[in-house]
Parts: C-alpha cells; sequence; structure tokens
C-alpha cells in the first residue's frame, strides 16, 4: 500500500523499516551518508527535513511532514491528501 509523504509524493509503506525525526546528530549523519552513496530521495520539495525513512533496500527518504503524520496515515491506509 503506497502512502503520501507530502506533496503528493508516495512510498510503499510495507517497504519502510524505520520513521525518524531529523533533529538528531545520528539522523543528519544518516542523510549525509545517504546522500555521498546516492541512496538519497529528497521529498521536500525545498522544505523543512521533518522525517527521514529508511527503506528496507537501504535508500533514506526524506520528508517534510512529521513521524507521527506519516506513521497516522500508514496505520488508517490514508493515501491521498485531504484538501
Amino acid at each position: 500500500m503506497f502512502i503520501n509523504i507530502g506533496f503528493g509524493n508516495m512510498v510503499n509503506s510495507t517497504k519502510i523499516l524505520a520513521m525518524i525525526s531529523s533533529d538528531s546528530a545520528p539522523a543528519k549523519r544518516m542523510i549525509q551518508k545517504a546522500k555521498e552513496e546516492e541512496q538519497l530521495i529528497d521529498a521536500t520539495q525545498g522544505r523543512r527535513t521533518r522525517a527521514v525513512l529508511v527503506m528496507e533496500n537501504g535508500q533514506v527518504v526524506l520528508s517534510a511532514l512529521v513521524p507521527e503524520t506519516i506513521a497516522l496515515r500508514t496505520k488508517e491506509g490514508i493515501t491521498v491528501e485531504k484538501e
């Protein structure tokens, strides 16, 4: 099942290993390492990164939504943003 992680960007919710806040130093190091290894997907549309999604295949996805919002969408199966 695909969930909206903001601005029309979707990810397969069954492939998410972890959702973490982007504020910690380890999260920032993880983002930098993924960028260097070309495994980073930036879905923030230029906004502030609030959530870091670690996928099964090792890719790191950045979202402008907070992890709680993404988790709620995963739980409820919401695939489209409400207007």
